[in-house]
């Protein structure tokens, strides 16, 4: 029963009475029956302004409330003139601009946290109270193999397979504190952070993951450390090969006048060539020192592949290789370093060469959105202690290796911003490269 029902019920009740009493006590009586009829009315039209002046808070409150529950911040009441009232209206008003400032703050704010996730280059991912991905930005989509315009919400995150996953599949529920973040490797070269932590919520725990990408760093410090080192023993071999080649030369063109000792000769010959493959050894080294910034231009991908390519299809068909190219017709244009990009494209054909060995096929692929090409090979694969050590300094499977080969492709790619995997396709055997731009 609603208070403007009760004060109403009341109204007619205490006037129906005093009606009553009135009839039967003056009916006889003609002027003070009249005289008491108008004070009735009197009466009722007091209680009528009583009753506005009663029910006008009671029916502003309801709207406020009601305005409060459907989050309109935007009704604010003028005020009447009764003191009563127009102290009520400017406590809700105050409250009301209040609640909206309030409201533009936390908005702002949210899309400021927002705008920070997505743009920041630490991959987050944030969980609902179900275990399922309620907010993920762009990095951890690069980080965790999703396509940028995938969308993922509402989906869990190991249905996504990659290097990450894999440890927080190993992980019970995502328990992988701070104190335990682990440092996952893929491709070689792909270094994360991963970390799992935890925050209440409205009241209940909700997981979110961070992923760092630790590679570029990792990779800086690890050239300036093996950058002195090769600098350091550059110096030192020239300087020392240098005196001896000299020493060498001029006992080997004046120490055997007349009958000299052949064997001993031929030894010094083979000493003076020994020399020279440690100084074009060390010289490989320095040149990934020497790497310069890559001057981009406007250039044919696809017509660069083909002309890499055709180099060393007489090369490969020594050895029964079958080099094949699946390049479409269309031109795909990047901004790229001809001579650089093509050095490396020649290192990454030349290593399938060598994988190889004999008697197998590469094959050449392009394609665009983005653009991105593929060196395939079917040689003798990579093993999974080889998958880990890719692109690492000085490391490389082939007995007379230096490592070399990989690295400079890394640098090169690198300086190009490309984002680029070499890896075996084991149900099928083949090995791919594949560069995405």
């Amino acid at each position: 029963m609603s208070l403007k029902f009760k004060y109403t019920l009341f109204i007619v009740v205490l006037h129906a009475c005093l009606l009553t009493l009135i009839y039967v006590q003056l009916k006889d009586k003609l002027w003070y029956f009249l005289l008491s009829e108008a004070f009735v009315l009197v009466s009722l039209f007091i209680s009528y302004l009583l009753y506005k002046s009663f029910i006008r808070p009671t029916d502003l409150v309801s709207s406020g409330t009601d305005a409060i529950a459907d989050k309109d911040f935007s009704v604010k009441y003028l005020k009447t003139g009764s003191s009563e009232v127009d102290k009520l209206v400017g406590v809700y008003n105050q409250m009301i601009d209040s609640l909206r400032a309030e409201r533009v703050k936390i908005s702002e704010q949210s899309y400021f946290i927002q705008k920070l996730i997505e743009v920041t280059p630490i991959g987050i991912v944030i969980m609902d109270y179900d275990g399922l991905i309620s907010n993920i930005n762009p990095s951890a989509k690069r980080h965790l193999g999703i396509k940028i315009q995938d969308d993922v919400i509402g989906e869990n995150i190991l249905n996504y397979p990659s290097e990450i996953t894999k440890v927080l599949k190993q992980t019970e529920n995502f328990d992988m504190p701070s104190s335990r973040s682990k440092v996952v490797t893929g491709n070689g070269i792909d270094k994360y952070k991963v970390q799992v932590n935890e925050v209440i919520h409205q009241g209940f725990k909700r997981k979110f993951i961070l992923i760092d990408d630790l590679s570029q760093e990792l990779v800086k410090s690890e050239k300036d450390a093996f950058g002195r080192i090769i600098r350091m023993m550059a110096h030192e071999v020239n300087n020392s090969m240098g005196a001896i080649n000299s020493i060498l030369d001029s006992v080997v063109e004046f120490g055997f006048e007349g009958q000299g000792d052949p064997e001993l000769k031929e030894s010094l010959l083979i000493a003076r060539r020994r020399n020279e493959g440690l100084s074009t050894f060390m010289a490989n080294y320095a040149s990934l020192l020497r790497l310069p910034p890559p001057l981009k231009q406007h250039i044919d991908l696809c017509q660069l592949l083909r002309k890499t390519g055709q180099l060393f299809v007489s090369i490969a068909a020594e050895k029964q290789i079958d080099i094949t190219f699946d390049i479409p017709d269309p031109t795909i244009f990047i901004q790229a370093d001809t001579v650089l990009l093509e050095q490396a494209i020649s290192n990454m054909i030349k290593n399938a060469i060598e994988s190889i060995e004999s008697s197998g096929k590469i094959k050449i692929t392009c394609d665009d959105g983005p653009a991105r090409f593929t060196i395939s090979d079917t040689g003798s694969g990579i093993s999974d202690e080889a998958a880990r050590n890719l692109f690492k300094p000085f490391y490389s499977t082939k007995p007379t290796g230096q490592g070399v080969g990989l690295m400079l492709i890394r640098d090169v790619l690198q300086s190009h911003n490309a984002n680029f995997k070499l890896y075996t396709d084991k149900p099928t055997g083949w090995t791919h490269f594949k560069v995405d731009f």
